[in-house]
């Protein structure tokens, strides 16, 4: 417990900031006038006081956290905020059971996007920009917003920023010290955010619709303001804005920053992860297109048009939906799916795998392939041009092994709890992937709320081993983490 207190003060000041970021959705309730003002209000309020408590009481204990303290920091501060986040659906809804709210929370702030609330066109205005701001803030992760704007906090920013990001490599900064780092990501997430909104707005949105999607859309959190999903707005030109924001979304980050700076889009191009990625996307898309279009389900105007958003936006690890793809043949939403595991880039706001490590793999299952021939050859594995160590390697292989397996155990506890196979597949890839929607009954014209209590639950501890990439949780569970 001792070493937990310097852990708790720090969490305490991030958790009057996370307060502080209640203000907003106060705001559009005092605007729209609706009837969630109070559960805000509360929400805030008990925030504070229990922070501030938290920071008198263990105030003598500040210190410099250590690098192993960043996990632990980590992991309570999203089950901390998920908590905060869940209050104001709590104590809005009557009817409304402390899981499903923090169901909800949890799923918006690891950008997941399921939901289990039905009538989201008529929630109140505040309660749908919250969810929509979690994403935004889930996005690109609390942890790097507290780097970016409260050095005061003296916490060790590095460890911090290693466990919230998610990716392969990351020591790469694309400046040199790490608040720089996560200012600049940051601004770029910014400038992207408020450009999606300007563009949707054109595109037909009214003004709260926009800026409700624009900030869940590049967050790749596939929440809505409609049960129907983007399906609502009927609109080729609203569906044409969301994919272009939720490819620049599952883009690494870095080749953003470079391309700004080099005023070229070449550099996309000339970047390995990032075209394979559009490539096995475009190449994904062609070919179900023209089997629906074959099997007789859409004209093939209709088919591309409806492959191309939902392979995109599910693909990627978004959520959002213009048609009811669990009614598709199994062949083509299962690759849908398979492609969410592996599609977005590492330094994204994606989930899965990251397709840097799928590529790292199979270079060097080619390279033992090489070997087993010719047991003297020297071969390097490199991924957009840079030498992959052994040790990168290993931690490669054993990620990839961790999460299959996570997705096998808990595939097979949802079908103990009493879910059918598909539905218990899809629904833990899309929870691990933080895709939101799945098939059977938690396909896209459905939601999770007919779950049972076990069933979410599993489903919330899948979302965050998917948002943390698992080994940031599981580390807390060795008996070697907690030696001194």
């Amino acid at each position: 417990m001792h070493k937990l207190l310097p852990i708790i003060h720090t969490l305490s000041k991030l958790s009057l900031l996370f307060a502080i970021l209640t203000l907003f959705p106060t705001l559009v309730s005092f605007i729209y006038q609706d009837s969630a003002f109070m559960a805000f209000g509360e929400t805030a309020l008990a925030t504070t006081l229990v922070s501030g408590i938290l920071w008198w009481l263990t105030r003598r204990y500040q210190r410099e956290l250590r690098p192993r303290d960043g996990y632990t920091m980590v992991v309570l501060l999203w089950l901390g905020f998920a908590t905060v986040a869940a209050m104001p659906f709590y104590l809005h809804f009557d009817d409304m059971s402390f899981t499903n709210a923090f169901f909800e929370a949890m799923s918006g702030l690891t950008t997941t996007g399921a939901t289990v609330i039905n009538g989201l066109d008529t929630l109140a205005p505040s309660l749908n920009f919250w969810r929509h701001m979690l994403n935004w803030l889930g996005g690109m992760g609390i942890i790097v917003l507290a780097v970016a704007i409260l050095p005061i906090l003296g916490v060790g920013g590095t460890e911090l920023f290693k466990a919230e990001i998610p990716g392969m490599e990351k020591d790469n900064k694309i400046a040199p010290r790490i608040s720089q780092t996560a200012k600049r990501l940051w601004l770029i997430y910014l400038a992207f955010t408020i450009l999606t909104c300007l563009a949707l707005r054109v595109a037909g949105m009214n003004w709260f619709d926009a800026v409700c999607h624009a900030m869940s859309v590049f967050a790749l959190g596939g929440f809505s303001t409609h049960d129907s999903s983007i399906a609502h707005f009927n609109s080729v030109a609203i569906e044409a804005v969301i994919m272009l924001a939720t490819i620049a979304g599952g883009i690494n980050f870095a080749n953003h920053f470079a391309a700004l700076r080099q005023k070229s889009l070449w550099h996309y191009w000339r970047d390995e992860e990032c075209r394979i990625m559009l490539l096995l996307l475009s190449g994904s898309i062609v070919v179900c297109s023209l089997y629906l279009a074959y099997k007789g389900f859409y004209t093939l105007g209709e088919a591309f048009r409806y492959v191309s958003f939902n392979y995109v936006s599910i693909g990627l690890a978004s959520g959002f939906a213009n048609a009811d793809f669990a009614s598709w043949p199994l062949i083509v939403s299962l690759w849908m799916f398979f492609l969410s595991n592996v599609l977005a880039n590492t330094g994204s706001m994606g989930g899965g795998i990251k397709l840097a490590r799928v590529i790292a793999l199979a270079k060097f299952s080619l390279r033992e392939t090489t070997l087993l021939l010719h047991p003297n050859a020297v071969r390097t594995v490199k991924v957009n041009g840079r030498s992959l160590s052994e040790r990168i390697t290993m931690a490669i292989m054993a990620f990839i092994f961790v999460y299959f397996m996570t997705v096998v155990v808990f595939t097979f506890a949802l079908m103990m709890s009493g879910l059918d196979l598909i539905t218990a597949l899809t629904a833990v890839v899309a929870c691990i992937t933080n895709a939101g929607p799945g098939l059977g009954s938690v396909g896209p014209s459905q939601n999770y709320a007919s779950l049972s209590d076990v069933q979410k639950w599993l489903c919330v501890v899948v979302m965050l081993l998917g948002r943390l990439e698992i080994f940031t949780v599981f580390i807390l569970f060795t008996p070697s983490y907690w030696k001194k």
